[in-house]
């Protein structure tokens, strides 16, 4: 049996929170006004799996980078304005993350903007229970690249071996399994198409995963 992890490396964005979909919509919304069509096939490809984003779509029918820039500042802004209606966090969120900082460090690595990022835990009192958190900005490459988890490995004093990386997209799961890490993944609405066979197990929901985590713990792993 694999040994009882020290850390749990929590994703944000589709595993702690349900912002995803809100993202896909403002990037959908901008792209929209200038003609470019990005529904939630090409979304799941871009950015969940292979992390680079639509722009470069622009790019490609002919729009200048200072028109890019400015369609960046737009989606940005018509985020937060999402973010801003109501409760984010998936159900039973709270439970499971209060739960399970009784027995494990924990730390979260996403590749959320710090201002999006703030918006988002501004009302949900998750922030108490991570002695870390990593937001874009903070490593050198954002995921799939490994630079998120390494850095949060090296912050957080451990090898890649005590900790496990939980995760709701492919392009997450690539980042953990370049770090070297284990990856337990909880898929996200828009991420269930995707493939998580180098994922060390599936769940449908956070209350599974913490069920799982309990009986690891129970086995003596």
């Amino acid at each position: 049996m694999l040994p009882r992890p020290v850390a749990l490396l929590w994703d944000n964005d589709g595993v702690l929170v349900d912002t995803e979909g809100l993202y896909f919509k403002a990037t959908q919304d901008v792209l929209a006004t200038v003609g470019i069509e990005l529904d939630e096939a090409l979304y799941l490809q871009l950015f969940l799996r292979e992390g680079r984003g639509a722009f470069h779509l622009a790019r490609e029918r002919g729009l200048r980078e200072v028109q890019i820039d400015a369609l960046r500042t737009m989606r940005d802004a018509r985020y937060v304005e999402l973010l801003q209606v109501g409760s984010l966090l998936f159900a039973g969120v709270e439970q499971v993350v209060s739960t399970l900082a009784r027995r494990y460090r924990m730390a979260i690595v996403t590749s959320s903007q710090r201002e999006h990022f703030e918006v988002i835990h501004r009302s949900t009192q998750l922030l108490q229970y991570f002695e870390l958190v990593l937001t874009h900005g903070d490593y050198a490459r954002a995921k799939p690249e490994p630079d998120p988890y390494l850095t949060a490995l090296a912050r957080l004093g451990l090898p890649a071996e005590a900790c496990l990386v939980i995760e709701d997209s492919e392009r997450g799961l690539r980042a953990a399994r370049a770090a070297g890490i284990r990856c337990w993944a909880v898929p996200s609405p828009l991420a269930r198409q995707g493939s998580f066979n180098d994922a060390e197990r599936v769940f449908d929901s956070l209350g599974e995963l913490a069920s799982a985590l309990d009986d690891h713990r129970a086995a003596g792993g």
